[in-house]
C-alpha cells in the first residue's frame, strides 16, 4: 500500500509553535469522568487536550450504544474492530454489554493506546482489549485481518483524512479472510430487528453536523472506491463491499 502523503499535524495552526515541554505537560494531563451508557455507568480517563480529539466522546457515542442495544442481533457474534476509538468507552461498553470479540484502533500514538488499556482496567475490563496502532492510510498492522464487523461513531471531523480513511475501510473490507474457528452465529429473535449485516460490514453512526458537501464527499468517496453505502436510520450506515454481480 502507498505511504499516507497526509500528516494530521498539518490540521493544527498552533502544533509547530509548542514547546516540547508544553506538549509533554499537555499530554500527561487527564480528567476521569462518569458517563451514562444504557444500563451502566462508565468512568472515562480523558486527556484534557489531545491534538487528534481522541480525548472527547462526541454525542454519536451514546446515540450509538443506544442503537446498538435495540438492534443488538446485528453484533452479538461477531468479530469487531473500532476505527477511531479515542477513549475506548464504547468499546468497553459494548464488550461488557454484549461480552463483544472487539479490538480498539487509533492512530499510531502510544498514550491512545495506554489510556484506552487505563479505561478497561478502571471499568472491570480485564485482560484490557486488544489494540491496534494505525493511521489511517497507512498499511495496515494486520495482513489479514479477520474482523467480520467494523464499527466507528463521529468519525468523519477531518475532510482532508477521508482518503487515508476511505484507504483502510476498503482494506478491511476486501481483504477480510473469515477464521471459522471464531465465528458464533448471532442469536435470532433479539433486539427486535428484522436487519441482517453482511460479513464483512462497516457500521458507523454520524451524528456531529458538518456539511452536506462534505458528507457527500466522504459516501461518494466509499462509492468510488467500489463499496455500498445503505443508511438503516437515526443517521447510522451500512458500508460494505460491491457486489461485483450487481
Amino acid at each position: 500500500m502507498d505511504i499516507a502523503l497526509f500528516s494530521p499535524s498539518l490540521l493544527f495552526a498552533d502544533d509547530e509553535a509548542a514547546t516540547d515541554e508544553e506538549t509533554k505537560d499537555t499530554q500527561q494531563s487527564y480528567t476521569a469522568r462518569r458517563h451514562t451508557f444504557p444500563g451502566m455507568e462508565l468512568v472515562i480517563r480523558e486527556f484534557c487536550f489531545h491534538q487528534l480529539n481522541a480525548n472527547l466522546l462526541w454525542p454519536g457515542t451514546f446515540a450509538f450504544a443506544e442503537w446498538l442495544v435495540k438492534h443488538k442481533s446485528l453484533i452479538e457474534g461477531r468479530r469487531c474492530i473500532e476505527l477511531g476509538s479515542g477513549t475506548g468507552a464504547l468499546a468497553i461498553f459494548l464488550h461488557k454489554s454484549f461480552n463483544l470479540d472487539i479490538t480498539t484502533s487509533d492512530y499510531n500514538d502510544e498514550e491512545i493506546e495506554e489510556n484506552i488499556a487505563q479505561n478497561c482496567r478502571a471499568n472491570g475490563t480485564t485482560p484490557v482489549l486488544p489494540h491496534i496502532k494505525h493511521s489511517w492510510g497507512d498499511t495496515f498492522p494486520t495482513a489479514d485481518p479477520d474482523w467480520d464487523l467494523v464499527i466507528a461513531s463521529d468519525i468523519l471531523l477531518y475532510v482532508k483524512q477521508y482518503a487515508n480513511l476511505i484507504k483502510s475501510l476498503s482494506f478491511l473490507l476486501k481483504s477480510y479472510k473469515p477464521n471459522n474457528a471464531k465465528l458464533v452465529p448471532a442469536s435470532e429473535g433479539n433486539g427486535g430487528t428484522c436487519m441482517e449485516l453482511p460479513r464483512p460490514a462497516f457500521l458507523m453512526s454520524w451524528r456531529r453536523r458538518i456539511g452536506k458537501e462534505d458528507e457527500s464527499m466522504f459516501f461518494n468517496g466509499c462509492e468510488i472506491a467500489g463499496l455500498e453505502v445503505e443508511h438503516l436510520g437515526s443517521r447510522v450506515y451500512c458500508i460494505k463491499c460491491r457486489d461485483p454481480h450487481s
